[in-house]
């Protein structure tokens, strides 16, 4: 019987690579890719010369059926996301899931994540919290939006920077103007900035700057007081 490793990239700065990822990645027999491109890259810089096979959202649904039975006649495949933790957002479920439900065993290495270092460094009570994602574009976001309204917890969001501003504007008319919220971007990275204020203030603070490059909201739950 094989192995899915799950393993972590870099979310921008590549000595947050850990020893231990690499060495899975050369001992792999095959490394499924989000962006074979992207991905050659960093496997470049570490010298790793295991074969990729391209894994994302559009084609998962065909593959997993036969690379579960790839790692069941023995071969080990290690899943790489573009950046980050694997199935955070990414593809990386559904495989995981049917390696599961097949007695494939699975073993994911703690690695680089966008929000957890949003959210630890936001200021913001990181005892409680809930991962959103990406929220819908239009169908069921107004929903979504209601229900979060009346959340306690700390509430962690990614968001494409072309949609930053319209959604702390939604912030602002959902969860109130003076509620507190924490924008990081380009973490790990030589741009790397936190924004924090209420949803008003960052939002006022992003329509004179507009912001560039990978973006994590925490926004802080309603207050029971």
């Amino acid at each position: 019987m094989g192995k899915l490793f799950l393993v972590p990239t870099p979310i921008g700065n590549l000595e947050d690579m850990t020893f231990r990822a690499i060495r899975v990645l050369k001992e792999v027999d095959l490394i499924l890719a989000e962006d074979t491109r992207t991905s050659g890259k960093l496997l470049k810089h570490f010298e790793i010369g295991t074969h990729m096979h391209s894994h994302h959202m559009h084609n998962e649904h065909k593959t997993v059926e036969n690379l579960v039975k790839r790692m069941q006649a023995g071969e080990t495949i290690a899943l790489i996301s573009d950046a980050g933790t694997p199935a955070i957002s990414d593809p990386g479920f559904l495989l995981t899931r049917a390696c599961v439900e097949n007695g494939v065993e699975v073993d994911c290495l703690p690695g680089a994540t966008a929000f957890v270092p949003a959210l630890v460094n936001s200021g913001l009570p990181n005892d409680k919290f809930i991962f959103e994602g990406f929220l819908p574009d239009k169908k069921g976001r107004q929903t979504r939006f209601l229900a979060l309204s009346e959340e306690t917890r700390t509430m962690i969001f990614y968001v494409s920077p072309h949609k930053l501003n319209k959604t702390l504007a939604e912030y602002v008319q959902y969860f109130g103007a003076e509620r507190p919220v924490s924008v990081s971007r380009e973490l790990s990275k030589l741009h790397e900035e936190t924004v924090r204020g209420t949803a008003e203030e960052v939002l006022k603070h992003f329509e004179a700057k507009p912001a560039k490059g990978e973006i994590v909201i925490c926004v802080g739950g309603k207050s029971l007081k």
